[in-house]
């Protein structure tokens, strides 16, 4: 009994220190891969070393949902791999200990995982998703930071270009400037040469002053020109010369917080219970405006309208004439009123598809609502699930493959992993485009791969040569010679 505990502790030992090691590598490449796409908020905008760092965190936050699964996928498949490859699973099976023995103290560690991972998306992941975001749309609001290039156009200021020569980084005294202005609409562009210049911020850093030397200005008049009453009074621009120019431009450099409370009803932002919630409230307010859409259908105001125009068109009294049936009624009109009848029938019935179209848009908000609630929800209990499912893929498969290292393995896991997020992320736009219910989208990843993981732990528990070459080459000989059996018989 004391070998079976001791075994499990170095069972233990080892995947735990694999896992922790796999799990900050995927967490390192996932993090690449997440600031790379938001590489232009962050970049040349001078925030400070605190707002980044913030950053960072809330982005390890959020690609904690890819890199875990992978990591025990990774991990679970080197750590059986090594025993696999130093012959240390065949001596324990050699010593009547099982393969389901063997995974026993790493399936209940990896359950805890799992559980660890679904408060992680129930209760962190939540209030990290409003931070991240709340700062990604700061930063993407604020100014770039002011360096303008030699010998290049700058646009970093919205509504001008500038464009420098030389600069003399001891003075900071530009030359040869060139400035196009186009704040007020291309129309009325303006165009300032001037031989040198310098740039200032103000001191409450929400203006930038600009002081140029020695000059030119030349502004589009486009507005004159649609008030002047013949071509010769066209004025086509105004030029003005000037010894010294100053300019005011309105260009905050300050980093302002956007406001939280704005991404509070998102689905992003809610647990499992505010979601579910959401998702009730929604929906018996959908029942509601459904109900409150027949009813407007069907009111006899509609069809009030609609016998009242029958009335207006027929200039008898149909009672006296003995009409019994709209057909008798319509074959007793005029073609004037035949005419009449069939526009307003056609109006009336443009009328009430625009009322079907306006009434589909207005639930189908309702919907949409609903179903990104429903996918979040179905999301938080699909990451605990594949955490599972990768163990009970990658453990059977170490045992079976019986490679360790950094080689066989981590090709086998990106592909795995490969394989996942496809299938995970075709189900997640089925279920976003309404295509498949929400439930069978977040969970069709969960569905593929669970009988895979399966399949290999019972032929790892039953010594399966599934991977062995020689195996197959003499499955494919058997079966070259029961093919040859069949086409001699045949003759």
């Amino acid at each position: 009994m004391r070998g079976l505990k001791k075994i499990d502790i170095y069972l233990l030992k080892n995947f735990l220190g694999l896992f922790l090691l796999t799990f900050f590598i995927c967490i390192f490449i996932l993090l690449m891969q997440f600031v790379w796409m938001h590489v232009k908020d962050l970049v040349g905008k001078g925030v400070e070393i605190s707002v980044l760092a913030e950053f960072f965190v809330y982005a390890v936050a959020s690609v904690v949902p890819l890199a875990l699964p992978l990591a025990i996928l990774l991990a679970s498949l080197m750590s059986f791999g090594n025993l696999g490859e130093k012959f240390e699973l065949t001596a324990m099976k050699a010593a009547g200990i099982s393969l389901f023995r063997i995974m026993r103290p790493l399936a209940v560690t990896v359950a805890i995982i799992s559980v660890g991972a679904f408060y992680f998306s129930n209760n962190v992941l939540p209030k990290s998703q409003v931070k991240l975001w709340a700062l990604i749309f700061s930063l993407r609001q604020k100014s770039p930071e002011m360096e303008i290039p030699e010998g290049e156009f700058y646009d970093g200021i919205p509504g001008y270009n500038i464009y420098v020569r030389h600069k003399d980084h001891k003075t900071a005294i530009l030359y040869d400037m060139m400035i196009y202005d186009y704040s007020q609409g291309f129309k009325n562009a303006k165009v300032i040469l001037a031989d040198s210049g310098k740039i200032y911020f103000t001191e409450d850093k929400h203006y930038l002053l600009f002081k140029l030397y020695s000059g030119e200005s030349f502004e589009n008049l486009d507005q004159q020109q649609t008030k002047a009453t013949s071509s010769n009074d066209k004025i086509p621009y105004r030029r003005e010369s000037f010894a010294e120019k100053q300019m005011l431009i309105d260009f905050s450099t300050e980093f302002n917080r956007y406001d939280e409370s704005v991404l509070a009803d998102q689905h992003v932002s809610k647990n499992v219970s505010e979601l579910i919630e959401s998702i009730d409230s929604v929906n018996v307010l959908a029942h509601i405006r459904s109900m409150e859409q027949s009813a407007q259908m069907v009111d006899s105001k509609y069809f009030n309208r609609e016998r009242k125009a029958g009335q207006q068109l027929a200039d008898y009294d149909a009672e006296k004439v003995g009409i019994t049936s709209v057909d008798s009624l319509y074959k007793r009109l005029s073609s004037q009123q035949k005419e009449r009848a069939l526009q307003v029938a056609v109006d009336r019935a443009k009328a009430m598809q625009d009322q079907f179209e306006y009434n589909a848009i207005m639930l189908d908000e309702y919907k949409r609502y609903v179903r990104k609630h429903e996918v979040e929800l179905y999301r938080k209990f699909t990451l605990a699930f594949a955490c599972l499912i990768f163990f009970f893929i990658g453990a059977p498969l170490g045992a079976i493959i019986r490679k360790g290292g950094l080689g066989a393995p981590v090709v086998i896991s990106v592909i795995m992993f490969i394989i996942y997020y496809i299938i995970d992320n075709t189900g997640y736009k089925m279920a976003r485009e309404a295509l498949w219910p929400a439930w069978a989208g977040m969970w069709l990843s969960s569905f593929v791969l669970l009988p895979i993981g399966v399949f290999l732990t019972y032929k790892a528990a039953t010594d399966s040569a599934l991977f062995n070459p020689e195996a197959w080459i003499i499955m494919a000989e058997k079966l070259k010679k029961r093919i040859v059996k069949l086409r001699h018989s045949k003759h």
